[in-house]
């Protein structure tokens, strides 16, 4: 099982499973201890580039098959075959500081964990 929180959120120790960070940059104002992350795969993260142009006014469609070219490459795709490894064995909850993680990065990235990208 796959879920999407905000990192900012309280743990839920007995539903959240092995829990994910899928953010580039570390949480404003949130402690190592607070957020309870228990993985940081920074080759699963939007790059510094892809993030730039999104906020500068790039489209969503245009960003997610930007980003899913991105988690093509060897280093996020081996990243990704791990976490799909950690998901099929229990809960993964992935992580991002974004207010609606439904509408996120993190929701591709759980569409390409399984498999419905």
């Amino acid at each position: 099982m796959i879920r999407l929180r905000r990192v900012y959120d309280p743990p839920e120790p007995g539903a959240d499973g092995v829990r994910v960070l899928v953010d580039r940059l570390w949480p404003r104002g949130l402690s190592k201890e607070a957020a309870a992350v228990d993985e940081w795969p920074k080759a699963v993260t939007p790059s510094a580039e892809l993030r730039t142009w999104f906020h500068g006014g790039g489209g969503t469609e245009e960003f997610r098959a930007r980003y899913e070219a991105e988690l093509a490459q060897p280093q996020a795709a081996a990243e990704l075959d791990r976490l799909r490894a950690l998901a099929a064995a229990g809960t993964l909850t992935l992580l991002t500081a974004v207010k609606d993680p439904e509408h996120s990065h993190a929701a591709v990235v759980a569409a390409l964990l399984t498999g419905g990208a």
